[in-house]
Order: structure tokens, then sequence, then C-alpha cells
């Protein structure tokens, strides 16, 4: 089984900053797509940005130009910068990795639990 352990959610005022982390462990023989997703109240799951295995990333318009996706794969953890944060912004924040827990598995999605992001006015 794999586990995502996210952390670095909170409370911040519009135009603050934020980083959140989410390391991954568990049966991990390799990890393809790491991404950020968020869900606010009474909307859908949205996808925020995505990174590969080599370091490609994509991200929602929403966010363009302010938040920035990472990782480390030594260490199984993806990382997402928020910068000039906005009240729209607020949303549990959610992980999701592609992984091969081993070389003749296919690969499986697997979700962290979320973490809250609130950004006031």
């Amino acid at each position: 089984q794999v586990q995502l352990v996210e952390s670095g959610g909170g409370l911040v005022q519009a135009g603050g900053s934020l980083r959140l982390s989410c390391a991954a462990s568990g049966s991990i023989f390799s990890i393809n797509i790491m991404a950020w997703y968020r869900q606010a109240p009474g909307k859908q799951r949205e996808l925020v940005a995505l990174v590969s295995s080599g370091g490609i990333t994509n991200y929602a318009d929403s966010v363009k130009g302010r938040f920035t996706i990472s990782r480390d794969n030594a260490k199984n953890t993806v990382y997402l910068q928020m910068n000039s944060l906005k009240p729209e912004d607020t949303a549990v924040y959610y992980c999701k990795a592609n992984v091969r827990s081993s070389s003749w598995l296919s690969p499986k999605d697997y979700w962290g639990q979320g973490t809250q992001v609130t950004v006031s006015s």
C-alpha cells in the first residue's frame, strides 16, 4: 500500500503565501505524475497543477504565475508554493500520485487526506 501525507495548509491573508508538501511512503517502485487538486465548498474537485517524473509541469489557468509545483524524487515528495493568494483559492487541497509498486504491476492513483487552505480578504 501507499500513503500520501500532506502538510502546510492554514489560514493566510490575501496576498500572502503558503507552501504545501505531500510525502509518499509505502510500497513504491516508481512514481509517475504527482499532482495537486483542490475542492471548494459546493464545487467539484479541480486540478491545480501537476508535475511529471521528468519535471514537466502544467497549471490551471487560474493559478498560472502565482503557484509553482515541484518534486523531490529522492524523497517521493511533491510541493506546491502558493503566492499572491486570493480568497477564491480557499479550498481543501489534495495531492495525488500515480504509483507503480513493483515493475510487474500497473500504476495506480493514490490520494492524500487533504489539507485546508483558507485565504481571508
